[in-house]
């Protein structure tokens, strides 16, 4: 076996496992590391359609996971009260 046909198998794999993935976040990362390979693959044997696809796949990728990240983010910030401040909150209670 080549290193070509070993990463290649190893992609199949991967991509493979991703559709046994729990989660939207744990289904992105298994998406990026099997485009990695892809990537990988399509240097080594120069096919640039792997490579592009590989590309376009992994970007999207990384860019909804980012997205989500973010979103999660913001949604668990607690948000500022402007118009209380310390002392009146403290009041209150």
């Amino acid at each position: 076996m080549t290193l070509a046909d070993a990463i290649g198998w190893t992609a199949t794999a991967v991509f493979t496992a991703s559709y046994l993935t729990r989660g939207q976040s744990a289904l992105r990362r298994v998406q990026m590391s099997g485009a990695c390979l892809w990537l990988t693959y399509g240097l080594v044997t120069q096919a640039a359609p792997v490579i592009g696809s590989n590309v376009l796949v992994l970007g999207a990728a990384v860019w909804a996971e980012h997205r989500y990240r973010r979103e999660r983010r913001i949604s668990v910030a607690p948000s500022p009260r402007p118009d209380r401040g310390v002392a009146a909150e403290a009041e209150a209670a």
